[in-house]
């Protein structure tokens, strides 16, 4: 696989914090192990491993698995991820709904949550999260001084921009600073991000993405966003914008248009109410396209020349390893919409040696944003960043 190695240990006078994202990082990322075998893995001293593991194991965050017999020597002790050692809350908000997820460190779902929304101002949706993350932790019994932190999501763009005015948008959340809301609110650390990076650190954490170090993903939401990783982190922008590829003009049969126009879950709503099916959620898509309805058919047909025109751009801007589709869409939909797509021929990404797929289908399912958006605090602690992207 071509792809970056995982992130170096940095030497004590470096910094203690990043050697502990990487040892916890490999372990996550390449499973159990034992001192020495991270010490090679990583470029640090056998003694400075065991300081860092002796230290991550008395927090709780390492566990012993076991040993492993190699070469001569005493059998050496195995180390994993603890589990219950941390976990992270994730929260989406959306105009009409809140969703919430908690997540082990590990980066299962321990419990996730639903709750209409009436109201979509910053007071009221502050109120009803604190209300929903409580009750998530009586209900599964979880310390609250585990908690590592929570990750929000939110429609983008963020911010007052020249892209403002969609369905999307939330009353009362242009013109306030959120972190510091949802911090004050919370009394946690927070990691902001629209739905399409979120979603793509989901991937990072616990899908197809484990180990993949620089890709793209295309989030199925409202609209269309694009979340872009490389070595790891998150490419966000300066003020957390980057990826809104759902505005780009694409070459239509009418003319110029912007993609999500054509590739979205609203285009294809919008396609099928002209022949008068109603398709208003994800299960209703689903039906639909299991029944194999000829203009669900036709709207494929016409998203995946958007698709490959993306496909070009994305490729050739980025050099990703690999390009998900994921998010609010059926599996199955998103499967023959892969299927349909012809990769361009002039792109970076036409290359033989990768052994990815240019297109791969990750998770799909309503509940994507919210497990992503915790995933970006697990992403946190098993990430070193060396540099702001």
């Amino acid at each position: 696989m071509i792809s970056a190695p995982f992130p170096q240990g940095s030497n004590a006078e470096r910094s203690r914090m990043t050697n502990r994202q990487a040892v916890l990082g490999h372990i996550k990322s390449q499973g159990a192990m034992g001192r020495a075998q991270l010490a090679r893995a990583l470029g640090l001293s056998t003694q400075a491993i065991s300081n860092i593991i002796a230290e991550l194991t008395a927090e709780g965050l390492l566990v012993e698995t076991g040993t492993q017999v190699s070469g001569r020597g005493l059998p050496a002790v195995q180390y994993g991820v603890n589990p219950k050692g941390g976990y992270a809350l994730g929260v989406e908000v959306r105009p009409a709904a809140v969703f919430t997820a908690l997540l082990d460190l590990s980066g299962e779902p321990v419990i996730t949550r639903r709750r209409a929304l009436d109201d979509p101002t910053p007071s009221a949706v502050l109120g009803i999260v604190g209300t929903m993350r409580d009750a998530m932790l009586a209900k599964t019994g979880v310390d609250p001084g585990l908690l590592m932190g929570a990750g929000v999501v939110m429609p983008g763009p963020f911010g007052q921009t020249g892209l403002a005015g969609h369905s999307a948008d939330l009353p009362g959340w242009q013109t306030v600073a959120p972190e510091v809301l949802f911090e004050t609110a919370l009394g946690l650390p927070i990691e902001l991000s629209n739905d399409a990076n979120a979603a793509a650190m989901a991937e990072r954490i616990g899908g197809v993405a484990r180990a993949v170090h620089s890709y793209a993903y295309l989030y199925f939401g409202t609209g269309l966003g694009l979340g872009l990783v490389s070595a790891g982190q998150l490419v966000t922008g300066a003020f957390g914008n980057a990826g809104e590829i759902g505005h780009i003009p694409v070459t239509t049969k009418t003319g110029p248009a912007p993609l999500e126009s054509c590739l979205s879950r609203v285009s294809v709503q919008a396609h099928l109410a002209a022949s008068g099916r109603h398709a208003p959620d994800v299960a209703a898509l689903d039906a639909l396209h299991r029944a194999g309805d000829a203009a669900l058919r036709d709207w494929i047909a016409e998203a995946a020349a958007a698709l490959g025109q993306a496909l070009h751009i994305i490729e050739n801007l980025f050099d990703p390893q690999t390009v998900i589709l994921g998010g609010a869409m059926p599996a199955a939909l998103l499967d023959d919409l892969i299927a349909a797509t012809t990769p361009p021929a002039g792109s970076v990404s036409a290359r033989d040696d990768n052994p990815l797929p240019r297109l791969m289908r990750g998770a799909s399912g309503r509940m994507t944003a919210t497990i992503g958006a915790a995933s970006l605090i697990l992403n946190r602690a098993y990430s070193p960043r060396a540099a702001a992207l």
